[in-house]
């Protein structure tokens, strides 16, 4: 017998039309809780099967964090018999058969199965593919719903009879866990290198974990996708990893078994511990310690690691049990893939793309269904939503037909949504290539039919040249394919997070690297008054010429040298921009910005943390999007400018006010040439911006303040326009279910699209 129970809660209040519903789907799921929710005559009635403690636990997140717009005036809460089961039904009488099933995301392996992991006397000690009722593969081993084996991938493995035995039994932890197996029953481990010499089970694992230690790249096959992983206190491995995967600088995550391997390599804050140790164990990003035992070139330039914990028993075997072989306990773990490309995840292809890139295969035969990249996190904001929370539903504050939204061609997530439910998929990619569409177009279907959602809308980016929107329209077939502007779906996505039904509009800022503007311009450093029905443009960073489009996002000095050349500075050749520009570049670039040939007008806030991070000398040229901000932040992290900055000017003469950064630049440049630490300068800079958002949210007193876009991913202003709007006395949106990227633009999508 176990601790497993069953309980009925009724609540009652206001819960209904509040996203209530979605809500205890998302706690019960992520807590791997079975049952249901349902609304009555006079609130919602959930029941609850699963461990106590996880019970007590979603009592607790009930009582202390309920939907911000729900108000909860009673809770009765009784014990009835247990039924089993894994899934959880949310009743909606939009549908005929009186409930829709949701699928549940994938969840790490819990304690209960890591123990029995270490278990000499437990059948299934040392099982890669231990799991319960609590823990293992979902999403990524779903073909369709109902959620029954026979529709997963583990169809391909017959229970044994101690199994089936356990799966039928009511009181134990795995009954109707559909991915249940054991040794004899279940998938089986095997490696092979680069010759085709194979190895399965025991001696498969302790090949890899000696591959790994003699400083050999592995390509380890995970829940959603395979990891191409290395020593990540090797600097040479790390080296050669990067090199193969022609990564630039850009930054590898590393996996650790425990949280105390983190907390020797990066200063955990106990958000982020929650974050590392909860079931969806993503990516989170943390200051890395000085002392850490890992080589520069995991994270060259950059004062953060992103660290995950080890979330599948075949990721806590590849790091060694206590009676195992020393393996290394930090392991760089990225997406097996080129830069680019989709994530591998079927075997065959794994074989063939990784081939260039891997030493070694540690791989099984349980198929993945649906690929799904690593979710990455800082402690208050998703930055990458995907492993662990795809496909958690997310509550609407307004109803909308069934409807597919498909995103942006940058950090592209689809969303299907049918009533007050928003589903976003997972990660998929930048849509610049033909495998990735494939991705996409996989990815939606998937989602279809998990959801059960026929789309009768589809809405689209207004960029006329988008794939995604290119996408929409060759498979509308017949079918409304309805345009959104960037900025707009931005602010229209955090308004939707914090449940705003559109009654009233926001002061948005919309801060971001590029986004189609209604006048052909780039726009990206936006001040919106928004609703979901549209927006009016406040104001809006002065535009400059973007000269050669990807070419001057590649290579910041050009940005430098354009916003010099718009504020009327001279290109003195003491600023690092002037001399990373080569003489004949500069005739170029001159002709260019003189005559308007080839250049794009654009008010990126993106491309001035671009210009501002050439012209104090941190990055003249990147490896990829937003690295010099990336480092610009680093560095004025260290610093604290106290009241001291640079302040933008605003002309207020046209409808759309123009924010003018030259008294920024030029206080740049003074500074520069006084000796100011580049890492102050770039504080200075920091507050600047944050205090220009200050500045305007007093103008135009009254809304709430949303702040989206990419810029927002920066932690530094974050934290520094926050506060200082909270201090005046604003209720300040900023995202905490998607991320405030363009993988969380779909949600605004939804909303926009079928608003009139």
């Amino acid at each position: 017998m176990t601790d497993r129970r069953r309980v009925r809660v009724c609540a009652r209040g206001v819960v209904q039309g509040v996203g209530f519903r979605p809500f205890v789907y998302t706690q019960a799921a992520l807590l791997g809780l079975s049952g249901s929710v349902r609304n009555d005559s006079t609130g919602a009635i959930v029941e609850l099967e699963g461990a106590a403690a996880d019970i007590d636990r979603f009592l607790g997140q009930l009582n202390d964090h309920p939907p911000p717009l729900a108000v909860i005036e009673s809770i009765e809460i009784q014990i009835i018999p247990l039924v089993g089961g894994t899934g959880f039904t949310i009743a909606d009488t939009s549908h005929t058969d009186g409930g829709r099933t949701l699928a549940s995301p994938d969840v790490a392996m819990c304690a209960d199965c890591a123990a029995e992991l270490r278990d000499p006397r437990n059948r299934r000690f040392r099982h890669p593919f231990i799991n319960c009722t609590n823990c293992g593969p979902r999403f990524t081993i779903i073909a369709s719903l109902p959620y029954d084996r026979s529709s997963t991938s583990m169809a391909d493995f017959p229970m044994c009879a101690d199994c089936a035995r356990e799966y039928a039994d009511p009181t134990d932890r795995r009954f109707h866990a559909q991915p249940v197996c054991c040794p004899g029953c279940g998938p089986t481990l095997r490696y092979r290198d680069r010759d085709g010499r194979a190895a399965a089970g025991e001696p498969g694992l302790r090949a890899a974990r000696r591959l790994l230690r003699d400083g050999g790249v592995l390509a380890v096959k995970g829940v959603g996708g395979y990891h191409l992983a290395c020593d990540a206190g090797d600097g040479r491995a790390v080296a050669e990893l990067r090199y193969r995967k022609r990564r630039g600088d850009k930054p590898f995550a590393v996996m650790v078994p425990d949280l105390s391997i983190a907390h020797a390599i990066a200063h955990v804050d106990p958000a982020s511990a929650v974050l590392l140790t909860g079931p969806a164990r993503p990516i989170v990003l943390m200051p890395r310690r000085a002392d850490a035992a890992v080589a520069d070139a995991v994270a060259p330039h950059n004062p953060d690691l992103g660290v995950l914990l080890a979330y599948s028993p075949v990721h806590a075997l590849l790091f060694g049990l206590d009676a195992d072989e020393p393996g290394p306990q930090v392991l760089v773990m990225t997406s097996g893939n080129l830069g680019g490309e989709p994530i591998c995840y079927a075997d065959d292809d794994a074989l063939d793309r990784l081939s260039p890139l891997a030493d070694g295969w540690l791989t099984h035969d349980r198929a993945i269904l649906a690929p799904c990249d690593d979710s990455v996190m800082r402690a208050d904001t998703p930055l990458r939503r995907s492993r662990g929370y795809a496909p958690l539903p997310i509550a609407l504050p307004v109803a909308v037909p069934p409807t597919l939204a498909v995103g942006a061609d940058l950090k592209n997530t689809l969303a299907v949504a049918d009533g007050r439910y928003a589903w976003l998929s997972q990660h998929i990619g930048d849509m610049d290539d033909l495998a990735t569409l494939s991705a996409f177009d996989s990815a939606q279907q998937h989602l279809r039919r998990l959801t059960a959602v026929e789309p009768e809308v589809l809405v689209a980016d207004a960029h006329p040249l988008y794939r995604s929107r290119a996408w929409a329209h060759r498979n509308a077939t017949g079918r409304p394919v309805r345009s959104v502007q960037h900025h707009h779906a931005h602010i229209a996505a955090v308004m939707a997070e914090h449940g705003l039904d559109g009654s009233g509009p926001v002061l948005g800022f919309a801060f971001d690297g590029t986004g189609y503007g209604p006048d052909g311009a780039v726009w990206g450093g936006e001040v919106l008054l928004a609703d979901y029905k549209g927006y009016r443009r406040l104001a809006a960073l002065r535009y400059v010429p973007l000269a050669g489009g990807d070419v001057s996002v590649m290579r910041p000095y050009r940005m430098a040298l354009a916003h010099l050349w718009a504020a009327g500075l001279p290109w003195t050749t003491d600023l690092p921009p002037v001399r990373a520009c080569r003489a004949d570049e500069q005739r170029v670039l001159r002709h260019q910005l003189q005559t308007g040939l080839g250049c794009a007008p654009t008010s990126s806030m993106g491309r001035l943390f671009d210009a501002v991070a050439a012209l104090t000398g941190v990055r003249q040229v990147v490896d990829y999007e937003a690295q010099a901000a990336i480092e610009l932040e680093g560095l004025s992290r260290e610093h604290d400018c106290g009241a001291t900055g640079y302040r933008f000017t605003v002309d207020h003469r046209d409808p759309t006010a123009e924010i003018d950064p030259t008294p920024v630049l030029a206080g740049v440049i003074a500074d520069l040439r006084a000796g100011v630490a580049p890492g102050l300068v770039g504080s200075r800079f920091h507050r600047a911006v944050a205090t220009l958002i200050l500045d305007l949210a007093l103008e135009n007193r009254g809304p709430t303040v949303a702040l989206s876009g990419g810029v927002f991913q920066n932690a530094l202003l974050l934290r520094m326009a926050r506060t200082s709007l909270e201090e005046h006395g604003f209720d300040v949106l900023t995202h905490r279910h998607v991320p405030p990227n363009d993988g969380g633009i779909a949600l605004g999508q939804l909303i926009v699209g079928n608003t009139v």
